[in-house]
């Protein structure tokens, strides 16, 4: 996989002047990564727009179909898609005036980076939002995640 060459204090001034995330590919299901990541970054104060044709809402937050149906400011269109089809959303992310286009944990796309960064944005890949986030902010426990799912506290004894 080849990841990009951001330094943290780059990915930190990203996250820092980010408000409004564009996800493509968000799910419905609790248990994707997707939606994970999505509620601790709504948790954590930003606003994200689900764009998945397959759902009305997802945490609450309408969904809509495709990037060209968003109607509002874009900071980063964020693309939980596989690397194959992340090119396909340059144009769309370009249209919303998105500075960072971000591809999650897992995906690269060299050519496609080359084509986001031609026009003017910053490119992110092979890295999550949320354990970016947890890493550079805190909340990053020794398992990589904070979700309060897995717990390292005893279950108490009822004798």
């Amino acid at each position: 996989m080849t990841a990009d060459n951001l330094s943290n204090s780059q990915i930190r001034r990203i996250l820092e002047e980010t408000s409004t995330i564009a996800m493509v590919g968000l799910s419905g299901n609790w248990f994707r990564p997707s939606y994970f990541a999505a509620k601790y970054l709504l948790d954590h104060g930003y606003k994200v727009i689900p764009v998945n044709p397959n759902y009305d809402e997802i945490l609450g937050q309408r969904c809509v179909p495709d990037l060209a149906s968003i109607d509002e400011p874009v900071d980063i269109v964020d693309l939980f898609q596989r690397a194959e089809h992340v090119a396909g959303y340059i144009d769309g992310a370009e249209k919303l005036d998105a500075k960072v286009f971000w591809m999650q944990l897992g995906i690269a796309n060299e050519e496609a980076a080359a084509v986001a960064r031609s026009k003017g944005m910053t490119v992110v890949m092979d890295r999550c939002m949320k354990i970016e986030y947890a890493r550079l902010f805190g909340g990053l426990n020794w398992s990589g995640v904070n979700t309060g799912v897995i717990s390292s506290k005893r279950p108490r004894r009822v004798v």
